[in-house]
Protein backbone atom coordinates (compact mmCIF):
# COMPACT_ATOMS: atom_id res chain seq x y z
CA UNK A 1 0.00 0.00 0.00
CA UNK A 2 1.63 3.44 -1.20
CA UNK A 3 0.29 5.93 1.31
CA UNK A 4 0.81 9.86 0.91
CA UNK A 5 -0.11 12.89 3.77
CA UNK A 6 -0.79 16.31 2.71
CA UNK A 7 -0.52 18.56 5.27
CA UNK A 8 -4.10 19.98 6.29
CA UNK A 9 -3.25 21.53 9.72
CA UNK A 10 0.50 22.92 10.36
CA UNK A 11 2.08 22.00 13.80
CA UNK A 12 2.70 26.38 13.74
CA UNK A 13 -1.31 26.34 13.76
CA UNK A 14 -2.30 23.63 16.01
CA UNK A 15 0.26 24.98 18.55
CA UNK A 16 -1.30 28.50 18.33
CA UNK A 17 -4.66 27.56 18.64
CA UNK A 18 -3.63 25.48 21.69
CA UNK A 19 -2.90 28.12 23.30
CA UNK A 20 -6.32 30.30 22.42
CA UNK A 21 -8.04 27.21 24.13
CA UNK A 22 -6.26 27.12 27.34
CA UNK A 23 -6.82 30.70 27.64
CA UNK A 24 -10.36 30.48 26.49
CA UNK A 25 -10.50 26.92 29.32
CA UNK A 26 -8.27 29.53 32.03
CA UNK A 27 -10.88 32.46 31.59
CA UNK A 28 -13.80 30.21 32.49
CA UNK A 29 -12.56 28.21 35.47
CA UNK A 30 -10.55 31.13 37.11
CA UNK A 31 -10.15 30.28 40.55
CA UNK A 32 -11.53 26.57 40.45
CA UNK A 33 -10.52 23.40 40.21
CA UNK A 34 -11.21 21.51 37.18
CA UNK A 35 -10.56 17.20 35.78
CA UNK A 36 -9.61 17.50 32.53
CA UNK A 37 -10.72 13.56 31.26
CA UNK A 38 -9.14 12.28 27.95
CA UNK A 39 -10.90 10.47 25.45
CA UNK A 40 -7.85 7.47 24.79
CA UNK A 41 -6.41 6.81 22.62
CA UNK A 42 -6.30 9.44 20.25
CA UNK A 43 -6.74 12.50 22.26
CA UNK A 44 -3.10 12.15 24.54
CA UNK A 45 -1.06 14.18 22.29
CA UNK A 46 -3.58 17.19 22.14
CA UNK A 47 -4.51 17.12 26.33
CA UNK A 48 -1.00 16.90 27.02
CA UNK A 49 -0.16 20.32 24.97
CA UNK A 50 -3.53 21.77 26.39
CA UNK A 51 -2.69 21.12 29.97
CA UNK A 52 0.23 22.14 29.84
CA UNK A 53 -0.76 25.89 29.03
CA UNK A 54 -3.97 25.71 31.47
CA UNK A 55 -3.35 28.42 34.46
CA UNK A 56 -6.12 26.21 36.85
CA UNK A 57 -5.61 23.39 39.20
CA UNK A 58 -5.40 20.43 37.08
CA UNK A 59 -6.47 16.98 37.69
CA UNK A 60 -6.00 14.40 34.84
CA UNK A 61 -8.42 11.21 34.63
CA UNK A 62 -8.60 8.99 31.26
CA UNK A 63 -11.20 7.14 30.01
CA UNK A 64 -11.18 4.87 27.00
CA UNK A 65 -14.66 3.70 24.94
CA UNK A 66 -14.99 1.51 22.23
CA UNK A 67 -18.04 0.22 20.02
CA UNK A 68 -15.56 -3.01 18.84
CA UNK A 69 -14.33 -6.64 19.65
CA UNK A 70 -11.40 -6.76 18.42
CA UNK A 71 -12.13 -5.97 14.64
CA UNK A 72 -15.74 -5.67 13.82
CA UNK A 73 -17.44 -2.95 15.22
CA UNK A 74 -20.66 -4.00 17.80
CA UNK A 75 -22.67 -1.07 17.53
CA UNK A 76 -22.80 -0.22 21.10
CA UNK A 77 -20.24 1.63 22.77
CA UNK A 78 -18.94 0.60 26.01
CA UNK A 79 -15.93 2.00 28.85
CA UNK A 80 -12.85 -0.41 27.72
CA UNK A 81 -11.36 1.88 30.48
CA UNK A 82 -13.26 3.33 32.80
CA UNK A 83 -13.29 6.27 35.05
CA UNK A 84 -11.33 5.49 38.39
CA UNK A 85 -12.95 8.75 39.94
CA UNK A 86 -16.52 10.40 41.45
CA UNK A 87 -17.72 13.57 38.94
CA UNK A 88 -20.09 14.24 41.50
CA UNK A 89 -19.71 18.40 42.28
CA UNK A 90 -16.52 18.24 39.99
CA UNK A 91 -15.96 21.03 37.16
CA UNK A 92 -15.49 18.22 33.96
CA UNK A 93 -13.53 19.39 30.65
CA UNK A 94 -13.75 16.51 28.61
CA UNK A 95 -11.19 16.34 25.55
CA UNK A 96 -11.83 14.62 22.36
CA UNK A 97 -9.14 14.60 19.52
CA UNK A 98 -12.10 14.39 16.66
CA UNK A 99 -15.79 14.84 17.06
CA UNK A 100 -16.85 12.72 14.07
CA UNK A 101 -20.52 11.19 14.10
CA UNK A 102 -20.75 12.13 17.62
CA UNK A 103 -21.95 8.93 19.37
CA UNK A 104 -18.79 8.17 21.55
CA UNK A 105 -19.23 11.56 22.76
CA UNK A 106 -22.50 12.08 23.44
CA UNK A 107 -22.59 8.32 24.96
CA UNK A 108 -19.55 9.63 27.69
CA UNK A 109 -21.65 13.02 28.16
CA UNK A 110 -24.68 11.55 29.23
CA UNK A 111 -22.56 9.25 31.70
CA UNK A 112 -21.14 11.99 33.15
CA UNK A 113 -24.28 13.95 33.37
CA UNK A 114 -25.79 11.14 35.44
CA UNK A 115 -22.71 11.59 38.53
CA UNK A 116 -24.04 15.35 38.64
CA UNK A 117 -21.01 17.16 38.07
CA UNK A 118 -20.62 20.81 38.96
CA UNK A 119 -20.15 20.98 34.94
CA UNK A 120 -19.18 19.61 31.59
CA UNK A 121 -17.19 21.08 29.12
CA UNK A 122 -16.61 19.39 26.06
CA UNK A 123 -13.28 19.97 24.17
CA UNK A 124 -12.25 18.46 20.25
CA UNK A 125 -9.21 19.37 18.41
CA UNK A 126 -10.93 18.79 15.25
CA UNK A 127 -14.59 19.09 14.46
CA UNK A 128 -16.16 17.02 11.42
CA UNK A 129 -19.54 18.21 11.24
CA UNK A 130 -20.60 16.70 7.80
CA UNK A 131 -20.29 13.11 9.73
CA UNK A 132 -22.27 13.94 12.34
CA UNK A 133 -25.35 11.27 13.03
CA UNK A 134 -26.53 12.32 16.76
CA UNK A 135 -26.94 15.66 17.86
CA UNK A 136 -23.92 16.84 20.19
CA UNK A 137 -21.46 19.69 19.82
CA UNK A 138 -18.50 20.32 21.17
CA UNK A 139 -18.02 23.59 23.24
CA UNK A 140 -14.48 24.29 22.28
CA UNK A 141 -13.68 23.43 19.11
CA UNK A 142 -9.95 23.77 17.47
CA UNK A 143 -10.42 23.83 13.78
CA UNK A 144 -13.54 22.48 11.69
CA UNK A 145 -12.40 20.06 8.85
CA UNK A 146 -13.67 18.79 5.72
CA UNK A 147 -15.15 14.90 5.43
CA UNK A 148 -11.53 13.78 5.08
CA UNK A 149 -9.39 10.50 6.55
CA UNK A 150 -6.63 12.07 8.83
CA UNK A 151 -4.01 11.66 10.86
CA UNK A 152 -1.30 12.86 13.07
CA UNK A 153 -0.90 14.78 16.32
CA UNK A 154 -3.14 11.68 18.10
CA UNK A 155 -4.80 10.27 15.66
CA UNK A 156 -3.65 7.12 13.43
CA UNK A 157 -4.11 4.76 10.58
CA UNK A 158 -3.69 0.93 11.97
CA UNK A 159 -1.69 2.67 14.61
CA UNK A 160 0.16 4.63 12.38
CA UNK A 161 1.16 8.69 11.98
CA UNK A 162 -0.02 9.43 15.94
CA UNK A 163 3.87 10.82 16.37
CA UNK A 164 3.30 13.35 13.32
CA UNK A 165 3.43 17.07 14.74
CA UNK A 166 0.92 17.92 12.19
CA UNK A 167 -2.69 17.16 11.11
CA UNK A 168 -2.50 15.35 7.80
CA UNK A 169 -4.98 13.84 4.92
CA UNK A 170 -3.91 10.46 4.40
CA UNK A 171 -4.58 9.29 0.66
CA UNK A 172 -4.18 5.66 -0.51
Amino acid sequence: MNEKISVLISEEKIKKRVDELAAQLSECYSGETVTMLCTLKGAVVFTADLIRKLTLDTRLEFVRISSYDGTESTGKLKMKYPLECSVKGKHIIVTEDILDTGRTLKFLHEQLKAQEPASIKLVTLLDKPDRRIVDISADYVGFTIPDKFIVGYGLDHDQKYRNLPYIGVLEQ
